[in-house]
């Protein structure tokens, strides 16, 4: 299996990483798309390091970017398979950035964004040792059915929606936290009005706000 590779921004500090916050994108997109969260995340995070590897599959339906797993409209079943397929590819670039730093899973934090929500739920919950916090853009939860047979662990979870989101129903971020708050998962949600398919400005707040409160604050 090879090592995601993808970009990264460094400590707004200068020195040695103390966080690690990883960004995983959606369906047709890299890196590139969820890594400019990191520079105003940075001014409230400055000894954290921002990694967004690229997934490890071309896409399907965009040559140019890249996909955890081909979609097939929802598909419940496929989205599970397509999540546990690609985990480990996931879990060993998070290992490797840790064993790097030095750090634990409780100076880590996930961001992941539609497809990538996914994957950081389905990672951020099965890891023996819980994560920070996971932060799930536009996405929802895979596997619903198999969670409480497979959680392992159970950090707190935002969840950020648009109410006007064409390719994942807002709908299924309400069935995304009723099915994490059963398996006793502390989850935060909030439906962004007028919002589509993407991340506005009362979105980042929140996901700062959330990071800074999971990940102790401003770093020492």
């Amino acid at each position: 299996m090879f090592e995601l590779d993808g970009p990264s921004f460094p400590p707004a500090s200068g020195g040695a990483p103390r966080k690690l916050i990883v960004l995983l994108h959606g369906y047709g997109a890299d890196g590139e798309d969820l890594i400019g969260l990191a520079q105003p995340l940075s001014q409230l995070l400055p000894d954290a390091a921002f990694h967004a590897p690229n997934a490890p599959y071309p896409c399907e339906g965009n040559p140019l970017g890249y996909q955890w797993f081909g979609i097939s409209q929802l598909d419940p079943h496929l989205m599970f398979a397509g999540t546990r397929g690609a985990a480990p590819f996931a879990e060993a670039f998070i290992d490797a950035r840790l064993q790097e730093y030095g750090l634990t899973e409780a100076d880590t934090a996930l961001i992941g964004f539609s497809q990538g929500t996914m994957m950081s739920l389905h990672i951020g919950l099965r890891r023996a040792r819980p994560v920070a916090g996971i932060v799930g853009f536009s996405g929802v939860l895979a596997g619903m059915d198999s969670l409480k047979e497979e959680i392992r662990s159970r950090p707190p979870v935002l969840l950020v929606h648009g109410d006007a989101d064409e390719l994942i129903p807002v709908a299924l971020m309400g069935r995304t936290e009723q099915a994490l708050r059963a398996c006793g998962v502390p989850v935060e949600s909030h439906v962004a009005r007028g919002v589509g398919h993407g991340i506005d400005q009362t979105g980042l707040q929140l996901c700062a706000r959330f990071l800074l409160r999971v990940l102790g604050g401003r770093s020492r």
